[in-house]
């Protein structure tokens, strides 16, 4: 018997990504007074809804200009998530998108004025970006965008192909290193 699945239900943006944070306050000062996103909504709980696991924590969240969120939990033990052992620093990252190049650069004045290190301007072709770690060691990235509307399109239109290759060399990679290591 086969059954007929509903067709996905069209995703409209990103309603929130979470993280760890090592300190409610410390996260707060970072997010809304030096980068400017609004402290929006609280949940505070014992329990979590999800597992029903006895965790007392608190969950925060701030907004960004498109009603996307991005939000914390603090587990009132101040510390920070670690780094994943397998993966680079700069491979898993939140990007946030600035208007214009000039704002860009403003708020890397800013942030450098914070204390906070910052790589770039990198530029990317389609956009320009500045790299940097929030108090519990997220990687973050703030991008102008410099493509218009119908040169993003044009790369669109290359995208699949272009994985596709990446496949494909990725599978020549693996053979190579297969051959290095029976050596």
């Amino acid at each position: 018997m086969t059954t007929t699945l509903p067709p996905p239900a069209p995703i409209q943006q990103l309603h929130h990504y979470a993280y760890r944070a090592r300190d409610a306050e410390e996260t707060r000062h970072f997010y809304e007074d030096i980068l400017g996103l609004p402290l929006y909504h609280i949940i505070e709980a014992d329990h979590v809804p999800s597992t029903g696991e006895y965790c007392p924590y608190t969950h925060f969240f701030f907004r960004l200009q498109d009603g996307s969120f991005i939000a914390f939990f603090d587990l009132g033990d101040d510390e920070a998530s670690l780094p994943s052992p397998n993966t680079p620093l700069w491979v898993n990252h939140v990007s946030f998108r600035v208007n214009t190049v000039a704002e860009l650069e403003a708020m890397k004045t800013r942030l450098e004025a914070e204390h906070v290190e910052v790589l770039g301007v990198t530029d990317h072709h389609i956009f320009k970006s500045i790299y940097f770690f929030d108090p519990n060691g997220v990687r973050l990235e703030l991008t102008a965008q410099l493509a218009d509307e119908f040169e993003m399109l044009k790369e669109s239109a290359t995208a699949r192909p272009r994985l596709d290759a990446w496949t494909a060399r990725k599978a020549k990679i693996r053979e190579a290193k297969l051959a290095t290591s029976a050596i």
